[in-house]
């Protein structure tokens, strides 16, 4: 009867874990999410922390089907993505309608590198997601053999998170404000990190082998 209490206690723990693990990473941005639809104002949010984020997690998606790490943190990467496409979406929306003067139209498909990630339509972002995942997904079925590839894909997604907090720095700078950037959107960096690096560090330190009797 212990051992059963036991074990229910410890998948009890590990459901919570894993749903705080999925879920914790969008949790700062629902406050921003809300401020900036409630002010209509998406100045002080820089949507290169955007980019950022889908880059690093779109590249974690990849290097799970290079090198599986436990499925929580996949479903958070996923989440992620999605999250921002939310974000980025309403300061699309918000930015468009407080034009005071109607600009024309930048989209993706102008490639224009000066207009990068500056388009005045969402459906131009949702393109270039998909078309990086694209990209990234033919390279890594081609390339799953060669460990230095997947590897690479790996550390590239945690120097790209490790290089989130420069664009709102930037855009924060720029605006001679702090409005934009949370406490808890800064938390969420260091959280982030340390959550990749635990992946990265689990998935490259040796297995313990089991000795073997032979008496």
């Amino acid at each position: 009867m212990a051992e059963s209490m036991d074990i229910t206690i410890s998948d009890i723990g590990s459901w919570i874990a894993s749903g705080a693990m999925i879920f914790g990473g969008i949790v700062p941005y629902i406050p921003q999410y809300r401020e900036i639809k409630k002010k209509e104002d998406a100045d002080g949010f820089s949507l290169y922390v955007c980019l950022a984020l889908l880059i690093a997690n779109t590249l974690r998606i990849l290097f799970w089907f290079g090198k599986r790490f436990e499925l929580p943190l996949l479903f958070q990467s996923i989440l992620m993505n999605i999250t921002m496409l939310f974000m980025i979406k309403l300061c699309v929306n918000i930015n468009t309608k407080n034009q005071i003067i109607k600009l024309k139209d930048r989209v993706f498909t102008d490639l224009d590198i000066k207009y990068f990630w500056k388009w005045t339509d969402f459906q131009s972002y949702l393109d270039f997601v998909l078309l990086v995942g694209v990209i990234g997904g033919v390279a890594m079925y081609i390339f799953v053999d060669y460990p230095i590839f997947v590897e690479t894909v790996g550390l590239l997604a945690v120097l790209t998170e490790a290089m989130l907090g420069v664009p709102q720095f930037l855009r924060n700078l720029d605006n001679k404000s702090t409005e934009g950037m949370s406490i808890c959107g800064a938390l969420q960096i260091i959280v982030d990190l340390g959550i990749l690096l635990q992946v990265y560090i689990y998935r490259n330190k040796t297995p313990v082998r089991p000795v073997l009797r032979t008496d």
